[in-house]
């Protein structure tokens, strides 16, 4: 059976594909699909509706349109940081009161 951080690590990497597709990155657009339905709740409480634009142009450094596999997670990998951080920070605050 596998472990939690390998299940989460194939759920990572059947996510992009499926996204994806058979060209094996996204497009502006596919990112914007796939943070939509695998970020509504992080997206939700977001205020910049031009988030997605800023995004694709940090991540795309060769200036393509397309996102690889590498850049897209590096990506989550940044979210996942942000909302640890929040959440380090939310716990001592409810630890002290």
């Amino acid at each position: 059976m596998p472990s939690h951080m390998e299940h989460a690590m194939k759920t990572m990497m059947f996510t992009f594909h499926k996204f994806a597709g058979d060209k094996g990155y996204l497009t502006k657009e596919d990112l914007q699909v796939l943070m939509e339905k695998e970020f509504a709740g992080l997206l939700k409480n977001q205020k910049d509706p031009l988030n997605v634009e800023k995004i694709m142009k940090d991540l795309n450094q060769c200036r393509d349109g397309k996102v690889g596999f590498q850049n897209c997670f590096s990506l989550i990998v940044g979210l996942a940081i942000a909302c640890n951080d929040y959440f380090v920070v939310h716990m001592k605050q409810k630890g002290k009161k």
